[in-house]
């Protein structure tokens, strides 16, 4: 996979290699420091969440659409409070509908465009929509002109 973000672990994951534990007591750090302090491995996280998920986009369009609904319930109060009482403020009313509404529109807009760079990311990326675990008939083809998707214990044959 040619990605520049590489997060190996979730690499593997998503070829669906089989995985299991390995339990083991870590000894004290002999000597220097981690060379994998917290701000690479917030790094690292990002790059886990980002690479293998498009939530973070569709937060956008979740939020916004929220917003919108309670901006909607937000103008029912505001308006139930100007018919019946006396405490508005002059201008109030319209003004917060109309901020709240448009803030909820324009963030559910964004989280749209959103969707179509997710999508257009996901495409970026490159992956393979399948990978080969064994390559038959092919004993006269030589390896390095197969298919870069190809896995590797299958040249090795």
């Amino acid at each position: 996979m040619r990605e520049r973000h590489r997060f190996v672990r979730g690499m593997a994951a998503w070829v669906g290699f089989r995985q299991t534990s390995v339990l083991y007591v870590r000894e004290a750090r002999f000597a220097g420091e981690t060379k994998y302090p917290l701000k690479k491995m917030l790094r690292l996280a990002w790059d886990a969440f980002t690479g293998f998920s498009l939530v973070p986009l569709r937060f956008a369009t979740y939020t916004g659409l929220l917003s919108a609904a309670l901006s909607l319930l937000v103008g029912f109060w505001a308006i139930y409070v100007k018919l019946f009482t006396e405490e508005t403020v002059q201008g109030w009313t319209s003004l917060m509908i109309a901020i709240l509404f448009l803030g909820g529109i324009q963030l559910s807009t964004i989280g749209i465009l959103g969707e179509y760079i997710g999508r257009i990311f996901e495409e970026a990326k490159g992956r393979p929509l399948y990978l080969v675990n064994e390559v038959l008939g092919f004993r006269d083809t030589d390896p390095a002109k197969l298919n870069p998707t190809v896995m590797g214990s299958a040249l090795s044959r």
